[in-house]
């Protein structure tokens, strides 16, 4: 056990004598195994020997060194089944993963609702809507991306990934009331815009009316100091 975090590079070599002395699941086989093609001696063999260790005393040099060399011709192959387990295994690990998937294709003019992510700034608290729209599909792109529309026909300039929307099922009375309610929406926000654009044109004419005022009298009470003076 580490008691305090300034000890950890004292147990790095026993985390490491570990990893290394374990069966990997990809491979079916120990990191120690694939390098030396024999397995790690650990420390409890050595108190109390093992019967492959008896076995290895027993041998005299000549028949060591013998047995080595077989162990080494062989190690290219324990190599090649431990990557030919490691692609089963991830073969089988992607199969697994992909039952659970349920792939989802969107075609344009498909109305979908749009996530509203947490740090969103329509993201209002736990009690606020977690999807707006509905909206339209414009245009689906490579990779997952689609480009939304509002019920408007107003295109979006960015695309989304498909992974924030979900398809949204509604009945035609309902669609023809939300275009409705869209196309009321930016009506009024075009007539709110022209009488902003009127009242800083009125505001314009009266101020250039002011200046003309004051540049006029400017003029008279010139002309009189001349007259004056004259």
């Amino acid at each position: 056990m580490i008691e305090k975090h300034k000890q950890c590079h004292e147990k790095l070599s026993f985390a490491l004598l570990g990893y290394r002395t374990t069966v990997r699941t990809l491979t079916r086989e120990t990191p120690y195994m694939l390098v030396y093609s024999t397995e790690a001696v650990i420390p409890a063999e050595v108190e109390i020997p093992s019967l492959r260790i008896i076995q290895k005393a027993e041998l005299d040099n000549a028949e060591w060194v013998e047995s080595r060399y077989e162990k080494l011709a062989l190690i290219y192959g324990k190599r090649m089944n431990a990557v030919c387990h490691d692609q089963l295994y991830q073969n089988r690990m992607s199969r697994a993963f992909n039952k659970r998937v349920k792939p989802r294709q969107f075609i344009p003019g498909q109305l979908v609702l749009k996530k509203i992510i947490p740090h969103h700034e329509k993201a209002k608290g736990k009690f606020s809507p977690n999807w707006q729209g509905p909206y339209m599909v414009h245009r689906v792109l490579t990779g997952g991306a689609l480009i939304l529309a509002e019920m408007d026909g107003e295109v979006w300039p960015k695309p989304i990934n498909s992974n924030a929307v979900k398809r949204y099922y509604a009945k035609v009375a309902n669609i023809t009331e939300l275009y409705m309610q869209k196309r009321e929406e930016r009506e009024e926000e075009a007539k709110q815009r022209e009488e902003e654009d009127r009242r800083r044109e009125e505001e314009e004419r009266q101020r250039e009316e002011e200046m003309g005022r004051k540049d006029e009298a400017l003029r008279l009470v010139t002309s009189d100091i001349e007259s004056l003076n004259s």
